[in-house]
């Protein structure tokens, strides 16, 4: 499911009934818990939370004139998902992360690499993501981003 969209609400206001309000708490708590130098807005026709020009000049390595991506939320045609770049670049996030799943939600983790799916809206761990938003810092994502990713 691709939303055209130019901004956050209306990205919002184009979602299906039964997500919009799963997909407005996911934003909330994003910005509510992200450090310092985030900025949030559509990137990758998804709610985007990434590192600014200002902050990273260089950019996203696939697409410079992009800013770094970190984290998206996205209403996919079968499961809302939250996509954290962090997970994927750091091994003891990512095992933090599958540790304490299971203390929040009684169903079975559905994850990518760095998508972490909900098929069921109620099973939306929110205190778990809030959690997951303030283990990194910018400026720990970029050194690991230029240090696992960016070639």
């Amino acid at each position: 499911m691709t939303i055209e969209a130019k901004t956050v609400d209306e990205y919002i206001s184009k979602l299906p009934e039964e997500r919009k309000a799963a997909i407005s708490k996911l934003r909330t708590i994003v910005k509510n818990n992200l450090p310092k130098d985030f900025e949030e807005g559509i990137n990758y026709k998804m709610i985007g939370f990434y590192v600014p020009h200002s902050v990273y000049p260089d950019g996203y390595h696939c697409d410079p004139k992009l800013p770094l991506p970190f984290i998206n939320i996205a209403s996919q045609k079968n499961f809302i998902a939250v996509y954290h770049s962090g997970i994927y670049a750091k091994k003891e996030l990512y095992d933090w992360f599958i540790q304490e799943y299971p203390k929040h939600v009684n169903t079975k983790l559905d994850m990518g690499k760095s998508c972490i799916r909900f098929k069921k809206i109620e099973t939306i761990p929110y205190e778990l993501i809030a959690e997951l938003c303030t283990k990194m810092t910018a400026t720990e994502w970029i050194t690991l981003y230029e240090k696992n990713i960016k070639k």
